[in-house]
């Protein structure tokens, strides 16, 4: 018992919380859920509870997840490996059933009834929900030759998004929960990358943050030093350098395009800390990284 806080300090963390609630009370707040803190079980809790508690105060939540972990353990299971091209999944006919089967089937209700057993009114949803995400093939280009294009299959980019089913669930005291996955023209099914739709569904929301959980502290220097605070211009330098790779790369993208487009701080925080979320967007410390347009 003598780890608990005491009243005292419990009061004093209230208190700091208060200007951050009064500040983002009614705003939106769109968060990537990924990596460990959707596969430990302690953190999932943690995750549930801070979502919940951030609708409590009249913050309003939107998670968009991806599920690679999942998605790789089914695959294995039916004798494929998964492979990547510029942090973005290879997704032929056969891979995109079992990304939809994971993805919109299993880990998408696993968190509506994470953040239900929470105390919140979760829904879940796809980018084919009420039309959310329209999507078309996405052609990537050859490093070193950008007018050469690799086709990674059933793998989208997006075209168009309409709000107005995330908007209505939110105004109705819900939290939207959102898997990456969306139709094209032709009603083709795309599957496409998670940091990718929650920078777009942000800048498109307007959102005041947008929050991508990570397995890193945030964003690291060559050395391995956390970068705490950066700018667009010095992205593009880190893109150039090479210190930006891989997986990191859709990610940070996404971020920076969200930053330029008006979402007022992008934040890519260690999802494997506890309560990562309410102590990014309610503490003065925070964790992490966070990106500004300028």
């Amino acid at each position: 018992m003598s780890n608990l806080p005491s009243p005292a300090l419990k009061a004093a963390i209230l208190a700091e919380a208060m200007p951050y609630i009064r500040r983002f009370h009614s705003r939106i707040v769109v968060v990537k859920y990924g990596g460990n803190a959707m596969t430990e079980e302690g953190l999932k809790r943690s995750f549930a509870a801070d979502v919940v508690l951030l609708k409590l105060v009249g913050i309003h939540p939107v998670v968009v997840h991806g599920g690679g972990p999942q998605i790789e353990q089914l695959l294995s299971r039916v004798g494929k490996k998964g492979e990547f091209v510029q942090g973005m999944r290879v997704t032929d006919a056969e891979t995109m059933d079992i990304v939809e089967m994971v993805l919109a089937g299993q880990v998408n209700k696993e968190i509506v009834e994470l953040i239900n057993t929470a105390g919140g009114r979760a829904v879940g949803l796809t980018g084919q929900d009420g039309g959310l995400i329209r999507a078309r093939k996405l052609l990537m280009s050859t490093p070193g030759n950008p007018d050469e294009t690799v086709d990674i299959g059933q793998v989208g980019e997006i075209q168009s998004i309409d709000p107005a089913v995330i908007l209505t669930l939110s105004q109705q005291g819900f939290i939207p929960v959102i898997a990456p996955i969306a139709s094209g023209e032709e009603g083709e099914t795309y599957n496409i990358n998670a940091d990718v739709v929650a920078g777009k569904i942000a800048e498109i929301l307007r959102a005041e943050k947008l929050v991508l959980m990570t397995n890193t502290a945030g964003v690291l220097d060559r050395d391995g030093q956390l970068l705490t605070g950066l700018t667009a211009k010095r992205v593009d330098e880190l893109f150039a350098d090479g210190t930006i790779s891989g997986g990191m790369l859709p990610k940070i993208a996404s971020a920076l395009d969200a930053a330029k487009a008006g979402v007022n701080a992008v934040h890519i925080i260690d999802g494997r800390v506890d309560h990562a979320l309410l102590l990014e967007i309610m503490t003065d410390s925070g964790v992490g990284t966070m990106i500004r347009s300028h």
